[in-house]
């Protein structure tokens, strides 16, 4: 029997990533985990990808749930998933209130999947068996780009540096980044499609067919303005005849018939997803058929159970999943284990050339061969928190993920 003693929030912040095309535009990155304590007993760990963005108010929410999971009692020997659903659904009534859908909900993540950690490092067995065992004997993992680096030959520089490490799929940005400036490649429909194809159309001709290209337009987390339906159904147009795996974000999350009306009106297949959490703000979504493939993040979505939820929904609904993993380490092994777990997971989202911040919390549980990610094998998610990695990377605040507007102004 497992005793929960502590709940702790760790912030950390250290190199974004060691992409040298990434490190044009972002230095650091932040991330905001959970340790659950059992007194001498395993440590589960877990990762709110609210950490990236907005680290400082995490321990709060943190601080609110602690009470309920302190002197909670987990029993090894009886099945795992009915015990961590109760203690989600304590917490989750008791910040029902403002926690259904958005941050709350977002931290909640991290503890929910701290607690699947901690119980697979009990009984020594992977998250993913305890989800049922892995659907998949591989996945093919893609390399998430950031932005489109420019001038051309820079892009293909890009493109050709993440074939050498290995990957054989490869998403960049809508626009492009160029000289440390983003430009967004036009001013109106007609201009915007016309460089997107453009862009398509080279990247498809300097990687040839057997290569995987995904196109994301960012447009829940844009930089600079959203298109509106109109320019987003000119930009399928225009990217329609190379082949793109999916096109991710091609509209902001402000109305899902909008998406559902682009997906229905075109064959490029429209992904998106990231920005939801839990089941309460999905729902819409799925009923609308608004993705081709969706994108739940097990590290924002609510939990690894409102994951596999929503996983199984989509499923019914014969629609597939690309995991979304833009975290540090546990926001890319909760990824892999629910994605592994699911059985209409189609790609998986790796952040390619990871810095320390992320090695070092997950050691040599992420395996990749021939472009494709192996079910992991070490118990629990594969995490651990050294008291050196806390010390080599001390939390800077002011360090998350923001666009800068009159009066907050990024600069890290």
């Amino acid at each position: 029997m497992l005793t929960i003693t502590d709940v702790r929030t760790v912030l950390l912040t250290g190199p974004c990533t060691n992409d040298r095309f990434i490190l044009e535009v972002r230095k650091l990155r932040s991330a905001a985990f959970v340790e659950i304590h059992t007194g001498g007993g395993p440590v589960g760990v877990g990762e709110t990808y609210a950490g990236y963005f907005c680290p400082e108010i995490v321990p709060e929410i943190v601080a609110f749930f602690r009470p309920i999971l302190v002197g909670q009692k987990l029993d090894p020997t009886k099945p795992v998933g009915p015990q961590i659903a109760e203690l989600w659904r304590r917490m989750f009534h008791c910040g029902n209130f403002w926690c259904r859908v958005g941050v709350g909900a977002i931290v909640l993540t991290a503890i929910e999947a701290a607690l699947w950690d901690l119980m697979g490092k009990a009984v020594k067995k992977p998250v993913h068996e305890l989800l049922g065992g892995a659907k998949h004997k591989r996945l093919k993992g893609y390399a998430t780009g950031g932005p489109s680096n420019y001038p051309k030959s820079r892009l293909a520089e890009k493109v050709d540096y993440y074939h050498g490490l290995g990957f054989r799929a490869f998403k960049v940005g809508a626009g492009k980044v160029e000289n440390g400036a983003f430009d967004d490649g036009g001013t109106d429909a007609s201009s915007i499609a016309a460089f997107e194809g453009d862009k398509a159309a080279f990247l498809r001709k300097h990687v040839g067919k057997e290569v995987d290209i995904l196109f994301d337009g960012h447009m829940g987390n844009s930089p600079v303005g959203v298109w509106d339906l109109k320019t987003a159904a000119a930009v399928m147009q225009a990217v329609r005849p190379h082949g793109l795996f999916f096109f991710e974000e091609p509209l902001p999350y402000s109305d899902a018939a909008a998406y559902a009306e682009l997906a229905a009106g075109t064959d490029v297949p429209i992904a998106g997803g990231e920005c939801l959490s839990t089941m309460s703000e999905w729902r819409e979504y799925l009923r609308r058929d608004s993705f081709d493939i969706a994108q739940p993040d097990a590290s924002y979505v609510g939990g690894i159970g409102e994951f596999m939820i929503i996983a199984k929904e989509l499923e019914a609904r014969g629609k597939r999943i690309a995991t979304h993993a833009w975290g540090a380490a546990g926001s890319l092994m909760q990824n892999i284990h629910a994605g592994f777990a699911a059985g209409n997971t189609c790609i998986l989202e790796v952040p390619p050339d990871f810095a320390d911040l992320h090695k070092r919390i997950m050691g040599d549980s992420f395996q990749m061969k021939d472009g494709h990610i192996l079910p992991p094998t070490t118990p629990g998610l594969g995490l651990t928190i050294s008291d050196e990695v806390k010390r080599l990377f001390p939390f800077v605040p002011g360090t998350g993920e923001f666009n800068s507007v009159p009066g907050k102004v990024l600069t890290t």
